[in-house]
């Protein structure tokens, strides 16, 4: 796991050092055990390491190959690399023990079609001197950020943002629409577009070209719909499947734990390391707020006291995300919709003295329909399938085991036409300006991407394409702020692919959600986490927080400056009296709140 970074001249000049070293500097929190730097002519590479699999010397970036044709720098892991350098030995004659090496052997030995041996988490760069060509890739998923900029004159990269921006020769603007979505949908990344006009992301699954000519080329490598075709037979077939997914990433040379949120996901992967690996002496690390207290679940990670030698916990609360606010801010470089990442900041900043590598359960809601709204997915499916009595059955066990109507509200705004569902999210916020409202709410491709799902297995696969990437960006920019690897065992490729793969009374049954995968547990499990309904994952009781005098000062600071007035998003006098109505306990309001200041500090700090 580490940092990469790059300038490519388009105009043949050589590539400044200095600029190399800048951005080096900006991104060396991801990697602070060593670094390297390669320039040759009008290419430039910078990387620094963070020390995972073979701590020697030996892996080194950037890396080139015996012949010296090729240099690579890479972030990431290839978890299957032990096989993959068996497979290789005949053709390849190895110096380290890395899963760098494999990657660089197995790009020389099958070319491009190398990414469809690797299971991984990778975005990587190579460079071939005799050809004067660049070849780039990123995982299926978008586990690892590749951000990129690139104009008639230079093509530049980064594994984070504050890298580009240190070296780019003119100010930064805003991306008005990335800014529209993020107020009115609560969503970012779901296109190759960042909060900054003129850089991009590569996106997952993709690879990238840039010949001698300096033209470059983005296409996709990896199609998840494609690849969909063999699903689980039975539960068994499952829980083994899961066991190896989380085995390859306990490969590793460093100290390793788990994120531990007394959900259902992250509790299957503690419990799996407990049974079928013995590891009873794992680390965990979880965000608490006090038992009773909204969002705490300490109930539910309390089931593992007394099998665990080494539990550890971090206590978010309104004055320490007040006084961590500006490097928070600082670790995304683009704002994010709730406060929710803060709590795995704070776990993240307790993990980094104890551990290198993390595990994690992203990724699991989004194959497993976890989020409630999947079941409006299913009902439409059933609704449209004329599957009536088997969708009045599985409303009426959503309502017995939620009480709630909240499924079927999801239901009817998912049978709306784009344009009212568009109307509908646009016109609930209420404090939109009009004219920014209505110049960005037609080119929004959010609804038709992700609340137009046509079934379940449908939304399933949007939600990989459009929805994830912004929860592992997140994950990232939080466990490399603090030198950390967060590993996701649920996007281990194998396992996606199967469960995508899988019927929709699989993933949804009788008003419960992952049904395969609570089968799949029992025995492994604690029942009472097995069983449970509730969902919470990170959440923050940022309501109560914002509330605080000291937030309700700063808030209001904020709300009345004259640069917030004048951003010409909010109606200002309409935030002041939502707040206001947020502050008398009438209604909760944080996460709009939190929104608006975000995003004007975001400006402050990276625009202005």
């Amino acid at each position: 796991m580490c940092g990469i970074c790059g300038i490519i001249n388009f105009i043949q000049t050589p590539v400044e050092e200095n600029s190399i070293r800048q951005m080096k500097r900006a991104l060396k929190h991801r990697g602070p055990d060593d670094d390297g730097l390669f320039i040759e002519n009008n290419v430039g590479f910078g990387y620094v390491r963070l020390s995972i699999i073979d701590l020697s010397a030996k892996g080194h970036q950037p890396m080139e190959d015996e012949s010296g044709r090729y240099v690579m720098i890479f972030n990431g892991e290839i978890y299957n690399y032990i096989e993959l350098k068996e497979e290789l030995k005949g053709n390849y004659s190895f110096k380290t023990n890395t899963d760098s090496e494999v990657l660089l052997a197995s790009y020389i030995f099958w070319g491009e079609d190398c990414l469809h041996h690797f299971n991984g988490m990778f975005s990587f760069v190579i460079y071939d001197k005799e050809t004067k060509s660049i070849f780039a890739a990123r995982d299926r998923f978008g586990v690892k950020p590749f951000y990129y900029y690139a104009d008639d004159e230079q093509f530049i990269f980064a594994s984070e943002l504050q890298a580009i921006l240190k070296v780019l020769k003119k100010k930064p603007e805003q991306n008005n629409q990335t800014i529209y979505d993020f107020l009115v949908f609560n969503r970012t990344d779901q296109t190759e577009a960042t909060f900054f006009k003129n850089i991009k992301k590569l996106q997952h699954g993709s690879k990238m070209k840039i010949n001698h000519s300096n033209e470059y080329k983005i296409e996709k490598w990896y199609h998840l719909n494609e690849n969909i075709n063999n699903p689980f037979t039975n539960d068994e077939e499952y829980k083994e499947l899961f066991s190896s997914a989380i085995g390859l990433r306990l490969r590793c040379d460093v100290p390793i734990g788990v994120c531990l949120s007394g959900g259902l996901d992250s509790s299957a992967i503690v419990s799996t390391i407990i049974k079928d690996f013995d590891r009873k002496d794992i680390n965990t690390f979880s965000a608490v707020y006090g038992k009773g207290n909204k969002g705490d679940e300490s109930e539910y990670i309390d089931e593992y006291k007394g099998l665990l030698k080494n539990m550890h916990y971090t206590y978010p609360s309104g004055e320490s995300l007040f006084d961590d606010l500006d490097s928070f801010i600082t670790t995304h470089a683009e704002p994010i919709p709730d406060t929710s990442p803060y709590a795995q900041y704070k776990l993240m900043e307790l993990a980094k003295d104890h551990v290198t590598v993390l595990l994690d359960g992203q990724g699991a809601d989004e194959q497993l329909g976890g989020y409630h709204y999947f079941f409006g997915f299913y009902y439409k499916e059933l609704f449209k399938q004329l599957k009536w009595l088997l969708l009045l059955n599985e409303i009426f066990a959503y309502y017995k085991k939620h009480h709630s109507t909240f499924a079927l509200q999801t239901f009817g705004y998912f049978l709306l036409p784009d344009s009212i569902k568009t109307k509908l999210k646009n016109g609930n916020k209420g404090y939109l300006n009009n004219d920014f409202s209505y110049k960005y709410a037609s080119s929004n491709n959010i609804v038709k991407n992700i609340y137009d799902s046509k079934d379940l297995k449908s939304s399933l696969l949007d939600h990989f394409e459009y929805k994830l990437e912004h929860l592992l960006k997140w994950e990232d920019c939080n466990s490399m702020k603090f030198g950390l690897e967060s590993r996701v065992p649920f996007l281990d490729y194998r396992l996606v692919e199967k469960t995508l793969a899988l019927p929709s009374n699989q993933i949804i049954r009788n008003g419960t959600t992952k049904f395969i995968f609570r089968e799949a547990m029992k025995g492994i499990l604690p029942e009472r986490i097995r069983n449970r309904q509730s969902k919470i994952g990170f959440g923050t009781p940022e309501d109560i927080w914002f509330r605080m005098p000291k937030w309700q000062s700063y808030i209001e600071e904020i709300l009345n400056s004259s640069t917030f007035k004048a951003r010409g998003y909010i109606d200002h006098e309409v935030a002041i009296k939502k707040f206001k109505i947020h502050q008398s306990g009438k209604a909760n309001l944080a996460n709009e709140i939190w929104k608006w200041i975000h995003l004007e500090l975001w400006f402050r700090k990276y625009i202005d």
